[in-house]
């Protein structure tokens, strides 16, 4: 579903293990969308399922995303605990993080992530600095930095996403339904 839960995956499932080079910039360096929540176009609430695949490891957390005009909030539950709470206004973003989380996994990443996944690809594409491509086929987006891909979302059915980021090493896979309903 995002950047955000992938990345806490991956803090989480290599527990601070150093990172394989990349050709491509370190997080730092990546841009930082940070899209107003009025910018979806669209209401969202939805229950999640999220599974987290790092090399041979998989996890599994669940999340609850609601948007609204005014914005964005997320709660993660992670082995049955709650692992972060972001909320986002398009001005202030705020989180309360579970001390157990390491400290390299940011709300800013988070927020990259989810709105990597649903933000709409015009309003992404504004948001990018130079050098920075979003593409965008049947059921697929590709964010290329430099022409070099950084990250991948596949959407094989309207309730399931896929995020590879090629540049952090990990896929989250995005499986999501009406919150308090059944899958559309």
């Amino acid at each position: 579903m995002f950047r955000l839960i992938g990345s806490l995956a991956l803090s989480w499932l290599l527990g601070g293990c150093a990172a394989q080079p990349s050709r491509a910039p370190a997080f730092g360096e990546l841009p930082q969308l940070r899209l107003a929540p009025a910018s979806l176009g669209r209401e969202l609430a939805l229950q999640q399922r999220l599974q987290i695949v790092v090399g041979d490891k998989r996890e599994t957390m669940d999340a609850l995303l609601e948007v609204d005009a005014q914005e964005l909030r997320l709660a993660v539950q992670a082995l049955g605990q709650s692992a972060l709470m972001l909320r986002w206004d398009g001005k202030t973003l705020q989180q309360q993080r579970a001390d157990w989380l390491p400290p390299t996994l940011g709300g800013e990443r988070v927020l990259f992530d989810l709105q990597l996944v649903f933000w709409p690809t015009q309003a992404i594409r504004a948001a990018l600095p130079n050098n920075w491509m979003l593409q965008e086929s049947a059921g697929q987006r590709r964010l290329l930095h430099a022409g070099v891909e950084i990250a991948r979302v596949d959407y094989p059915a309207a309730d399931h996403a896929e995020l590879r980021q090629i540049h952090d090493g990990y896929l989250l896979d995005i499986t999501s339904m009406p919150a308090g309903g059944t899958a559309p």
